[in-house]
């Protein structure tokens, strides 16, 4: 989806119809697909909405903000909703894998796909450990609020600045802990799972079957 080319319309959506030819099989809630998608895709046009205001082209408007005058071209609104279009599918597409996949064999097949063991062992206890993290987030804020959380803007900004820094202290001195009792039983940097993973026949046909058509469409409409 990344390599298609921008004016392939169609490969977009013939890509789109099998994501969620996909999603239909796998039965995941459409009101839950689309909530986790719109919750990520705010990043994503952060980042991508000044892209038709810098992209070289012919004009499609001009404003006056403050002392600036910025223009868009129609060339960066093309590729504005080409980014957005391949970011959207994106997302789809890895909602589906995490919501289809438990972690642990997600990170196990990632490891014998060649990830580096330290990227595995950072998804494997971010993933562990955010909720412990969101826990303590909520009790700073129930603390805080108990105590009449008020005043100016810069004593709030001040008191929300130190329960940043002391959280910060509070996750180090957790992660420590959490190495040291990890040594002390035996761990090895190795991820373990009860079941062990094989490369099975039927997931030789389906990759072969699936990149055909992925493949076939683009080949058709280049």
């Amino acid at each position: 989806m990344v390599l298609t080319p921008a004016n392939n319309w169609r490969v977009f959506v013939f890509y789109f119809c099998i994501i969620a030819v996909l999603l239909i099989l796998s039965k995941l809630p459409p009101f839950y697909i689309l909530k986790r998608s719109l919750v990520i895709f705010p990043f994503v046009l952060l980042i991508a909405i000044f892209i038709p205001f810098f992209k070289e082209g012919e004009i499609a408007g001009s404003y006056n903000i403050w002392l600036w005058q910025v223009s868009v071209t129609y060339s960066g609104l093309f590729i504005l909703a080409n980014v957005i279009v391949k970011a959207w599918l994106c997302i789809l597409t890895l909602i589906l894998l995490s919501s289809t996949t438990k972690l642990a064999e997600l990170l196990k097949g990632l490891r014998q796909l060649g990830i580096p063991r330290v990227m595995i062992l950072i998804l494997s206890f971010m993933y562990r450990y955010i909720f412990v993290m969101a826990d303590e987030v909520m009790r700073m804020q129930q603390a805080r609020d108990s105590r009449n959380f008020g005043g100016k803007r810069l004593y709030q900004l001040k008191t929300i600045g130190n329960m940043v820094g002391t959280l910060f202290i509070r996750s180090y001195e957790r992660g420590e802990r959490i190495y040291a009792a990890m040594l002390s039983r035996g761990f090895d940097g190795q991820v373990r799972t009860l079941q062990s993973l094989r490369f099975k026949s039927a997931d030789a046909y389906f990759g072969a079957v699936f990149c055909l058509m992925l493949v076939f469409p683009c080949v058709i409409w280049w």
